[in-house]
C-alpha cells in the first residue's frame, strides 16, 4: 500500500464517519432535516409540517451512504477489487428507497 492509498482511505473513511454522525443526528431529529421538502417549503409550511418522515428519510440515505465508503475505504485497504461488489446492492438500495421514499411524499 501507498502513501497515496492510506491517505485515500483515511479521507474516504473520514467521509464515512460524517455521513453516521449526519445519520445519527437526524435519527434523533437535531438539526435541519435534510430533504427537499423541507428545504422547497415555505417557512410557514416549515412552521406546521411533519418533520419526522423527512428526518427518517434523510438519515437511512445517510446512513446507507456512509456504508458505500466504509465498503470503499475497506476496498483500498485490503487492496481487493472485488469489495467494491458490495457496494452495488447498497448503491441500488439507496437510490431505490431515496426515489420509493420521495414518490411517496409526491402522492400525500
Amino acid at each position: 500500500m501507498t502513501a497515496k492509498d492510506l491517505v485515500s482511505a483515511i479521507l474516504i473513511f473520514l467521509v464515512a464517519g460524517i455521513l453516521l454522525l449526519l445519520s445519527s443526528l437526524q435519527f434523533m431529529e437535531k438539526g435541519v432535516p435534510f430533504n427537499n421538502a423541507y428545504f422547497f417549503a415555505t417557512e410557514q409550511e416549515r412552521k406546521t409540517m411533519d418533520k419526522k418522515p423527512h428526518y427518517r428519510q434523510s438519515a437511512i440515505v445517510f446512513f446507507m451512504l456512509s456504508i458505500v465508503f466504509f465498503i470503499l475505504g475497506l476496498a483500498i485497504i485490503l487492496m481487493d477489487i472485488r469489495i467494491l461488489f458490495a457496494e452495488i446492492p447498497v448503491i441500488i438500495g439507496v437510490i431505490g428507497y431515496a426515489a420509493i421514499s420521495s414518490g411517496k411524499d409526491l402522492l400525500k
